[in-house]
């Protein structure tokens, strides 16, 4: 049970914890060794990173919650829709997907998850760090939130490379002595976690230009190669330009694209593709 979705495991208590290892550790011994909390720049550096880290907490939370989307009971693809250009098939005998654990039709770019031990929509990958999947539904808020952990992340390293570098006066050192190690603990375990943070982002961006998910990432090598092989050129089907890839991933009020909601584009269901754009305007 503790393993579903909803439901709290360790690798979630693990996150919780370590956002409040760093906050306590960026606003309570690292700005007030550097900056000092009685100061403005020290105020506002501590009002700022606890915005921040409300920010990752709040969208850490509905990522955990929401439901990255279901298929709907009795979902029967209609082939003979003039719309839906595109239907996805199996690799092996041509026919529609067809999910038997599920016993349902799947919709393009559902997949079934496991750990969830259902169909997700769009699916991208199941996530131990938020023990759910990140899909249709959550894409949009995993990002965000992968978007400001890094943001906070090299935040409270500036805070305490700073703390650290900052001089101390002989008389107040030995009472700094511990507040400084625990400073360079915390910085030593935030290396690692910022990069491989910067690493996770920067690859969703790569995939949200390219409309892409990481399933469909690794499909589209094979696919690539099989076209290659047979002298034909491959052409992922989602790709809709640039922009219009933010849009169906980020919403279409660039305004709200870094705000921690969900105004993911349609259902799930249907996505459109290259082939519903003009000749003259397909991307590149």
């Amino acid at each position: 049970m503790a393993g579903r979705p909803g439901y709290l495991t360790l690798p979630i208590f693990s996150v919780l914890a370590a956002i409040g290892y760093v906050y306590y550790t960026a606003v309570f011994l690292a700005v007030p060794r550097w900056l000092g909390l009685a100061t403005a720049a020290g105020v506002a550096n501590a009002a700022a990173f606890t915005a921040l880290a409300a920010a990752c907490v709040a969208t850490y939370a509905v990522a955990v919650r929401r439901d990255p989307g279901r298929v709907p009971p009795g979902f029967v693809p209609d082939v003979e829709d003039a719309e839906s250009t595109v239907h996805e098939i199996k690799r092996k005998g041509g026919d529609l997907r067809y999910c038997q654990k599920c016993s349902h039709y799947k919709p393009p770019r559902a997949h079934h998850c496991r750990v969830c031990k259902r169909c997700v929509l769009k699916m991208d990958h199941h996530c131990i760090w938020i023990n759910n999947c990140v899909g249709h539904g959550n894409y949009k808020i995993f990002l965000v939130f992968v978007l400001y952990a890094v943001v906070a992340s090299f935040y409270a390293m500036i805070l305490i490379i700073g703390s650290v570098l900052h001089s101390v006066p002989k008389d107040e050192q030995s009472s700094n002595d511990s507040s400084r190690t625990s400073i360079i603990i915390c910085g030593v375990i935030l290396s690692p976690l910022a990069l491989a943070l910067a690493v996770l982002l920067g690859w969703h961006i790569y995939l949200i230009l390219q409309n892409k998910t990481t399933i469909e990432y690794h499909e589209g090598v094979r696919a690539m190669w099989l076209a290659e092989k047979g002298g034909d050129l491959y052409h992922h089907p989602y790709d809709l330009g640039v922009y219009e890839n933010l849009i169906s991933v980020l919403g279409p009020n660039i305004f709200c694209w870094l705000c921690p909601v969900s105004n993911t584009v349609g259902n799930g269901l249907r996505y459109r593709t290259s082939y519903d754009i003009p000749l003259s305007t397909q991307p590149i």
